[in-house]
C-alpha cells in the first residue's frame, strides 16, 4: 500500500456534494483503500469550466491503496456524476 493525496471536486450544491463525497468513499473501500484524512478546502473558481460549472466544492483526501488499483478505481470515479474532477498524487515516504 503506498500513500496518496486525492485532490476532488464537487458542485457547490450541497445534496450533490454530499451523494459524490459518499460515492467516492464507497468506490475507495471497493477496491480497499484506507482514507487516513479528509480536508475540505471549500468553495473556489476553477480556472476553466469543467462538466458546465465555473466553481467547485474542493475536498483533499490523504489515502492509501495499492499502486495496481489505481487505474481501476479511477475508471469507477467515471460514473460518479457528482464528481467534477479528481486528481491522485503520490506521496513520496523519504520526504513526508
Amino acid at each position: 500500500m503506498r500513500k496518496y493525496e486525492l485532490m476532488t471536486i464537487y458542485p457547490l450544491e450541497e445534496d450533490k456534494y454530499k451523494a459524490g463525497l459518499e460515492a467516492l468513499k464507497a468506490d475507495l473501500a471497493k477496491f480497499g483503500a484506507e482514507i487516513e484524512k479528509e480536508e475540505p478546502y471549500g468553495d473556489r473558481d476553477l480556472t476553466y469550466e469543467v462538466k458546465k460549472q465555473k466553481r467547485g466544492r474542493f475536498v483533499l483526501l490523504t489515502i492509501k491503496a495499492n499502486p495496481a488499483k489505481i487505474v481501476e478505481i479511477t475508471n469507477q470515479f467515471k460514473f460518479n456524476n457528482n464528481l467534477i474532477k479528481h486528481l491522485f498524487v503520490l506521496i513520496d515516504d523519504k520526504n513526508a
